[in-house]
């Protein structure tokens, strides 16, 4: 293995614990993080010379905390905050703690999901300070500018230096109130690996899997939860799939193209039965929701098998819970699809203002020009979506689509305006 490659996979592995390591030592997340990278940048430098360790995790964490406690040292409050800190403690042993928490990385997270911060900000903060998110994937994933999202962080960062709140692991009767921010951690986790918000690479199946393997440890810790079930199969649901979302050439494959043989029916098998189990308790909530959407999808033999109409009825369920424009976005598209594309374009037409720069709006309203036989409005939009869009593989797809419907001759007898019947789903 190549030292550019051990570092990267320390990095995918170890991030979380290092900087959850010196924030627990220095009790402040700013110096955590600079200290930790500061550690993984002389791993850059001296693995080359020197050889990677054979405990890299061990290796960076002595690193950072040595960096930290240098910094520290040279600061007038220095020593008081190294006083401060001792009162921030983790048990070095995880066995020591009373949470019943058995995982390192959940155990961390939990520690970031504390009921004093709201629920969003607990889920930033564990996004970017344990699963190594940047702020502008965090950012891609609540919708909001880069820089807004940078200032949220910082004021978090803020309010648990100055509201001393403590940085531990909450005793097992306490983890129930942190249950809700640890999910939305895990889901929006999943979908930075299932669908990657920017780079070359679509999916990124490392962080993917390691929702699903969180997901797996918070279910067997509370199998009563119907939402932490819901949460795993909707992600099992999903995940069965990996293996078709993309093409050779890792251009995005729509799900009507994808071929269903080689989706993961051993995955679909079990996320189906823990979405059974989930119902069963009739305490519905969002994840439960979107996972009977997946269920719909990853049970339907054929595109054509796919029951739209009821998927469309289960979005109408989630915004309930979810009242967002993407929700309405994902049931305008289940309209469409049920009732046809002009039914489909009616209700997009709501979105415009909500939905600004989201890249599959404009993609969605060309997918309904296309079945429509409208080629030329659906090009223009499909390159609108291209420009918006912020990962190579959905930029690929959507030159596709725009070479496709550029290239379909008009039709000679269809007067101008005058939409062709809709057609089925394929």
């Amino acid at each position: 293995m190549d030292v550019e490659t051990a570092v990267a996979e320390a990095f995918r592995e170890e991030w979380g614990q290092v900087v959850a390591t010196l924030i627990r030592i220095t009790g402040d997340w700013d110096l955590a993080e600079e200290c930790a990278q500061e550690a993984f940048a002389l791993a850059l430098r001296t693995w080359p010379r020197d050889g990677v360790p054979a405990r890299p995790g061990a290796w960076l964490t002595t690193t950072a905390r040595n960096r930290a406690t240098d910094r520290l040292r040279r600061e007038t409050l220095g020593a008081a905050k190294l006083r401060e800190a001792g009162h921030m403690h983790v048990p070095e042993d995880p066995d020591l703690d009373d949470s019943g928490v058995p995982d390192d990385r959940l155990r961390l997270i939990f520690t970031c999901c504390h009921p004093a911060l709201a629920t969003e900000a607990q889920v930033a903060l564990a996004l970017r300070t344990l699963a190594g998110l940047s702020t502008a994937e965090i950012a891609r994933a609540f919708l909001v500018p880069e820089a807004t999202m940078s200032q949220r962080l910082v004021r978090v960062k803020r309010k648990i230096r100055n509201a001393r709140i403590p940085y531990r692991v909450p005793p097992a009767h306490l983890l129930p109130e942190r249950t809700a921010a640890v999910l939305g951690v895990l889901y929006l986790t999943f979908n930075e690996g299932y669908s990657a918000s920017a780079g070359p690479d679509l999916l990124r199946p490392d962080i993917a899997a390691e929702a699903v393997r969180l997901g797996r440890v918070l279910a067997r810790l509370m199998p009563d939860e119907p939402e932490v079930l819901g949460l795993l199969a909707l992600m099992l649901l999903q995940h069965a799939r990996r293996a078709t979302r993309v093409g050779p050439d890792g251009e995005l494959v729509p799900l009507e193209e994808q071929d269903r043989t080689r989706w993961d029916t051993a995955l679909i098998a079990e996320g189906t039965q823990l979405l059974e189990t989930a119902l069963r308790r009739r305490q519905p909530g969002p994840y439960q929701i979107q996972a009977a959407i997946a269920a719909c999808h990853a049970t339907a033999g054929t595109p054509a098998d796919t029951d739209w109409a009821q998927i469309a009825g289960l979005y109408r369920e989630l915004r309930k819970f979810v009242p967002s424009a993407v929700v309405e976005l994902n049931r305008a598209v289940a309209v469409g699809m049920a009732d046809g594309p002009l039914a489909g374009l009616a209700l997009l037409d709501e979105l415009a203002g909500p939905l600004e720069g989201y890249h599959l709006l404009p993609a969605t309203r060309a997918d309904f020009l296309r079945r429509l036989g409208r080629h030329a409005e659906a090009a223009q939009w499909y390159a609108t979506a291209r420009e918006l869009a912020t990962t190579a593989a959905e930029r690929s797809y959507l030159t596709r689509r725009i070479s496709e419907t550029v290239s379909v001759p008009a039709d000679p007898i269809r007067r101008v305006g005058e939409p062709r019947p809709p057609e089925e789903p394929s």
